[in-house]
């Protein structure tokens, strides 16, 4: 059977109407992307025309009690390095780029893997040209590498923290150079140098880039972040948000212009409690000596006024980054100028004796009495008192007469009726042996041993009343850092009230309000923190007792504390010498810790002097210059200046200091009190900061001083076939290969 053939005509027809349909499809497929989503894809293509930098966020900054800026922050212009634009930049110019092999862990397992060779790509396609503008610098080739490995959405810092000549010629030329980049961030700026350095801290790159937040811009830049005690205490109030801006690409994908920016915002302002001016003070008074902490505290409230140690270090040294010997300078240094002793623990010698002294009150020793006759026996060792080498004793006494003569027979005794665990009660009530709560980096509770402590640390050992005794006169394993001195003392200055230490005052915004925690609460009061009531344990008449004893110790005659009375202001104190081992070295620590005025406290003061003969020749005189300038400052009769300061050093920082004098300084006598012939080991309050260590340059990152050679050319382009290779279809030659730039080696 034939089948029946469409005529022509109705073939014609079919046909049309096909493409009628198709163009009718066509038609509405343009509508619908140009019309009904032609906002979206606009938006698209603009977007993939741009490309997005993110800006470091600015830090806030941090101020005394008084306004006083302590930390701020500068310009600071440098060379970046955009690795994926450079690499990009390299094969447009100069066709595919070099490679090289390296050895990576992919899914758990090791692999060879290809990469751009960045190094070469920078020596051969990026150098030459800086060269010509006399604006390379040696770089570390390793660190490089591994940045283009491991970080490649932040730019490489070629060169950091630029000169104005380099600026100015970076200014003055076009560089022209893919991938390279002058960048403006702000840095920290230590503005009086070394001054509060122990307090303030510094700041640093990022121990690891965030990922995650990377991924949302073509190039990260991030913030930094607070290495050490205030920076990083309060770095998440410190720091602020990060900024955006936007750049224009062009059509070959060249950043050509910046469409717009959000600039970041600055963080939060910290206030401390510290008074500079008094913490100048503090500083040039420790530079007497040359290992030494110290610690000013308001009474009243607990408020840290200064903190001081030397060595010293100037935290502008880190910043935007370390020079690794500059690094390894401070870590060799016999001195430990990154050690904050102002919070390390030792052992407190006579001025424990305070600790001790309201210990037997509260066990109602009120009006006990022993004798001194040159030492006390407990089992087989004979414990002397410091005046039995010289010759003498203290014969019968009470406690207020033991204070003022730092009598070692009389506190034994009076120690051990009392019992370690009434001292340990009382000694935690005051702080000692627990954390401040400053968060100060490498911070060290130090010991306050009794039987509990002895068990865990040395179950070999046994406790007895040899090892009372020794806790009562500030040895053995009693270990105190002198902040918690400091404030132990504030709590008898003032009659009973112990205090936390606090060093931030408050936290402010831009704007000057009160920075809010997440329940909408002021994140930093101003009210003071109390630790513990020492009315509840012991009288006021008790505690009277003790202060008229430290009274004593200043201002009568047989007092070991001579050396700290003032004129017309009477003082209180207890002087204190001791035995320490510290990393091997054998040492002796001087104590003084004081108050004045004697009726109404406004400052206590403790100083400790590694390598200090007695403490009331060595740190009685630095205590009471602290005393003495700070309150001549208060009456309008000294105005210190508050300026930048050099890092505290000593040439010999392990010399021996048998009296400390100062021009025009109180030379008043008194009783020098020996260590007991127990030692312990330190606990140094250790910086295990990581800072940001700027590597040293290499043999292939060494390029300012490389001879001339022949730079690699741009691959020329294609020759396009003629008319008659079109037309017959003949063979093309083969495109030149571009030139291989030559890998120096040096």
């Amino acid at each position: 059977m034939n089948r029946r053939r469409l005529s022509p005509r109705l073939r014609i027809q079919f046909l049309g109407l096909l493409m009628l349909l198709g163009m009718t499809a066509l038609g509405l497929r343009l509508w619908w992307i140009q019309v009904a989503h032609g906002a979206e894809w606009t938006a698209q293509i603009r977007g993939s025309s741009q490309a997005t930098v993110r800006i470091p966020s600015v830090r806030g900054e941090i101020k005394d009690r008084n306004g006083l800026t302590l930390v701020q922050n500068r310009a600071s212009y440098e060379v970046d390095f955009y690795l994926p634009e450079m690499v990009k930049g390299y094969r447009e110019r100069f066709g595919p780029p070099p490679l090289a092999e390296h050895r990576a862990i992919i899914s758990g397992m090791p692999k060879d893997v290809k990469e751009a060779d960045i190094i070469r790509i920078v020596n051969d396609g990026i150098v030459p040209r800086l060269n010509d503008l006399d604006l390379a610098r040696d770089y570390n080739s390793k660190d490089l590498e591994r940045h283009y490995r491991n970080d490649t959405e932040v730019p490489y810092s070629y060169i950091k923290d630029i000169d104005f000549p380099t600026m100015a010629k970076f200014s003055e030329h076009d560089v022209g150079l893919p991938g390279v980049d002058i960048a403006i961030k702000p840095v920290r700026s230590y503005v009086y140098g070394a001054l509060a350095a122990h307090i303030l801290g510094y700041v640093g790159a990022p121990d690891d880039t965030n990922k995650e937040e990377a991924r949302k811009f073509t190039f990260y830049q991030g913030d930094v972040d607070g290495k050490s005690n205030i920076e990083k205490a309060m770095d998440d109030y410190l720091r602020g948000k990060p900024g955006v801006r936007h750049l224009r690409r062009n059509a070959k994908g060249t950043i050509d212009g910046v469409l717009r920016e959000d600039p970041p915002q600055q963080g939060a302002n910290v206030f401390l409690t510290i008074d500079a001016r008094i913490q100048a003070i503090t500083d040039e008074a420790l530079r007497a000596v040359s290992r030494a902490g110290a610690v000013v505290v308001d009474p009243n409230n607990g408020n840290i006024l200064a903190m001081a140690s030397v060595p010293s270090f100037d935290p502008n040294a880190f910043i935007p980054s370390i020079k690794a010997k500059d690094w390894q300078a401070l870590r060799k240094d016999e001195g430990d100028p990154l050690v904050n002793r102002a919070v390390s623990a030792l052992p407190p010698g006579s001025t424990f004796k305070l600790i001790t002294s309201l210990a037997g009150l509260r066990k109602n020793l009120t009006n006990a009495h022993y004798n001194c006759g040159g030492g006390v026996s407990y089992g087989d060792h004979f414990f002397q008192c410091w005046v039995n080498e010289k010759h003498y004793t203290h014969g019968n006494i009470g406690l207020s007469e033991a204070i003022k003569v730092s009598c070692d027979s009389f506190f034994y005794q009076f120690g051990n009726a009392a019992g370690i665990q009434s001292i340990d009660t009382v000694g935690k009530m005051l702080g000692i042996g627990e954390e401040s709560g400053l968060q100060l980096t490498g911070e060290q509770v130090g010991n306050l041993p009794g039987p509990e402590w002895m068990q865990i640390h040395h179950p070999q050992e046994r406790w007895s009343q040899a090892q009372t005794a020794n806790v009562s006169i500030g040895q053995g394993y009693t270990l105190v850092s002198p902040l918690q001195l400091a404030m132990a003392y504030v709590t008898i200055a003032n009659g009973g009230t112990c205090y936390y230490p606090r060093l931030v005052d408050k936290v402010l915004n831009q704007d000057g309000s009160p920075v809010l925690d997440e329940h909408g609460k002021v994140a930093v009061p101003q009210t003071p923190r109390m630790r513990s009531d020492l009315r509840r344990e012991v009288t006021p008449d008790q505690i009277e007792l003790v202060r008229k004893g430290l009274w004593r110790v200043v201002n009568e005659d047989g007092g070991t504390g001579g050396r700290g009375r003032l004129k017309n202001v009477q003082v209180a104190g207890k002087t204190g010498t001791a035995q320490a081992t510290d990393r091997g070295h054998k040492d002796t620590v001087a104590w003084f810790a004081c108050f004045a005025p004697f009726d109404h406290p406004k400052y206590v003061v403790a100083v400790m002097v590694q390598g200090g003969e007695h403490g009331g020749s060595v740190a009685g005189p630095v205590a009471t210059r602290i005393l003495e300038r700070t309150l001549a400052m208060d009456e309008g009769n000294f105005d210190m200046q508050v300026a930048w300061t050099p890092p505290a050093h000593h040439a010999n920082p392990f010399s021996m200091f048998k009296d400390v004098s100062y021009a025009g300084g109180n030379l008043g006598a008194g009783d020098e009190e020996s260590a007991d012939a127990s030692s312990a080991d330190v606990q140094m309050a250790s910086d295990n900061a990581s800072p940001d260590v700027e590597p040293e340059a290499d043999a292939q990152g060494q390029v300012s001083k490389r001879p001339r050679v022949v730079r690699a050319a741009p691959a020329p382009p294609p020759r396009q076939p003629n008319f008659f290779e079109r037309l017959f279809g003949g063979k093309r030659p083969a495109p030149q290969p571009a030139p291989t730039p030559v890998r120096r080696r040096f």
